[in-house]
């Protein structure tokens, strides 16, 4: 992205497994309000109209429906419509086939091995469509849980056709936005890498968050990259100005000594304001050779869905066999409801080991909170159907505003909310329920962890180390093409092809491969580096290009270069 080049750190140690650390409380995020709204506005209206009609006990089948508005609210509005399709569409296929099953068999054993399987698919899928939180969770959930609700045949379409009805509520509601803020995802995202940078240029090279604070900018300008580059081509002039924006938040990480912060900062004000300008868009910008290279990897389409599944084995491997044996355990020891214990399991598993302890120690702290509020909470619930739905209404809205600062704090919110669903069909014994669901969160927290402990992913390392590599021989490839003068134009075409193919890949194997915790952290600054490099030789192949094919048919895409250049970058190298 910039031509300025930041001076690579060693790889820290290996992680180990914290337990206090995983609890600390972060900051909320600057959009907290608003999945939380917006499922509070996707799940209310439905569960009304079922307790007008007397018939909350269907609130179950709306509810699957309704928790897909949780999704997709950081992806721009042209990726968030199909992202949010493809969520309802994959809560009706995993909710079709948990209901079928229900329908044919009352085995617990079948059931759960039918969740394992569900668990694992959904899983993957999320994974491999990175789409975002909260993941496989809310249909895992939805799934197992539905797994366990008697069901015959003939029930199936009804029950199927009323969560159809709420996702597509929860669908428009996910996209309300735009008609407001058409650019509101994006421009969080610009604003978001500009603010961490920001933070990272005061630290001054020095001080113990100084490290904390270069990890979490890098993050942030990749995450605004990734947005920036799923808009749609009606955003494209914005788009061409936010790029130029995260160009400037490159060269101020990579030389933060030549940046000033409060100017960053105040861009990132701005494009947080209400106003539809973008700030800085018209200021010179040295480094801006990159942005060719930005659109030319926008043109390369994506690997196909089977090439990405590949890595994500050990994941998948994980998820069913813990989901399995969580479930047994739990009918081992008499529980009536194995499907908590399956989706205590599901939930732990992260892109690796050290991520998935995390999770467990999150899981189970915030769970056991959770049971407590349940139990004082229950009185009031059981005073009637409206106040059940209000109560769990509550829980919602708490859920998705303090899942942000920790895992577990938004676990004491997402734990009296499913108790509380269990009982739209009736009013439950509390201690029951309360036992019930200690006992199956630390079965599955247990006893999923030992099968992340056992289905290990030693490879993650090696893919990024090959991922660079392919990275680092196409673009050597691309350079001796360019040297050459009378190179043609198809020779150039597929170097560039491959080239940002590559980087393409890159991005999507280190984001797959975080690391396992015998692994030292991703080497994320030469991702970056290789990244950066890359694109400035994507630029100059462009440019190469559109000089073969003469002034009167240029081949640059919708992108264009900004009023400086790097003369350090004329072939293509860094």
């Amino acid at each position: 992205m910039s031509s300025a080049t930041p001076t690579p750190t060693p790889d820290p140690k290996p992680r180990r497994f914290p337990v206090a650390s995983v609890l600390r409380l972060g900051r909320p995020s600057d959009i907290w309000f608003k999945p939380a709204l917006s499922v509070v506005a996707a799940v209310a209206p439905p569960n009304l109209i079922l307790v007008a009609l007397g018939r909350l006990d269907l609130a179950a089948y709306t509810m699957a429906g309704s928790l897909c508005a949780l999704y997709a609210h950081n992806r721009p509005y042209a990726a968030r419509a199909k992202a949010l399709t493809g969520v309802v569409l994959g809560m009706l296929g995993g909710l079709a086939v948990a209901l079928v099953s229900a329908s044919l068999t009352s085995n617990a054993v079948i059931l759960v091995t039918v969740g394992a399987v569900l668990a694992a698919v959904q899983k993957v899928l999320c994974d491999v469509t990175r789409i975002g939180p909260p993941g496989n969770v809310i249909l895992t959930f939805v799934s197992s849980a539905s797994l366990f609700v008697p069901q015959t045949l003939g029930q199936v379409p009804g029950h199927l056709a009323l969560a159809a009805v709420a996702g597509v509520w929860a669908w428009l509601v996910g996209m309300a936005p735009v008609l407001v803020r058409p650019h509101g995802p994006e421009r969080r995202a610009t604003a978001d890498a500009l603010s961490a940078t920001a933070a990272y240029v005061e630290t001054g090279g020095t001080g113990d968050g100084h490290t904390r604070a270069r990890a979490a900018a890098y993050a942030a300008v990749q995450a605004a990259w990734q947005c920036l580059l799923l808009t749609g081509t009606r955003s494209a002039a914005t788009r061409r100005a936010l790029e130029r924006l995260v160009v400037r938040a490159e060269i101020a990480l990579a030389a933060p000594a030549d940046a000033d912060p409060a100017l960053l900062r105040a861009w990132a004000r701005a494009l947080r304001g209400t106003g539809r300008r973008v700030p800085g868009a018209d200021a010179p910008l040295t480094g801006a050779d990159e942005l060719l290279g930005v659109a030319a990897e926008r043109a390369v389409p994506p690997r196909p869905l089977w090439h990405r599944l590949g890595p994500l084995t050990p994941i998948a491997v994980r998820t069913a066999l813990g989901c399995a044996l969580a479930g047994y355990a739990s009918l081992a020891v008499g529980v009536g409801r194995p499907y908590w214990a399956l989706v205590t399991a599901a939930s732990l598993y992260q892109a690796n080991l050290s991520l998935t302890w995390s999770r467990t120690v999150q899981r189970v702290v915030g769970n056991l909170v959770g049971v407590l509020i349940f139990a004082a909470v229950a009185p009031v619930a059981h005073l009637g159907p409206l106040a059940l739905v209000l109560c769990c209404l509550v829980f919602n809205f708490g859920a998705e505003a303090l899942i942000g600062r920790n895992y577990w704090l938004g676990s004491v919110c997402v734990t009296p909310m499913a108790l509380l669903i269990t009982e739209f069909p009736g009013y439950q014994d509390t201690g029951s329920l309360v036992t019930d669901r200690v006992v199956d969160t630390l079965i599955g927290a247990l006893v999923g962890f030992v099968a992340a402990l056992a289905v290990t992913n030693r490879r993650a390392g090696g893919r990024v180390e090959r991922a660079l590599a392919t990275v680092d021989r196409e673009r050597e490839h691309t350079i001796r093409l360019l040297a050459v003068p009378h190179t043609a134009l198809a020779a150039l075409e597929a170097a560039r092809r491959g080239l940002a193919a590559a980087l393409v890949d890159l991005r999507a194997t280190a984001d797959a491969a975080a690391g396992e915790w015998w692994l030292s952290s991703l080497p994320q600054e030469r991702v970056v580096l290789a990244e950066q490099a890359g694109h400035r030789t994507l630029a100059a192949t462009v440019r190469r290009q559109r000089a073969l094919t003469g002034p009167g048919a240029e081949t640059e895409p919708d992108t264009h270069p900004g009023s400086g250049t790097d003369p350090d970058t004329k072939d293509g190298r860094p």
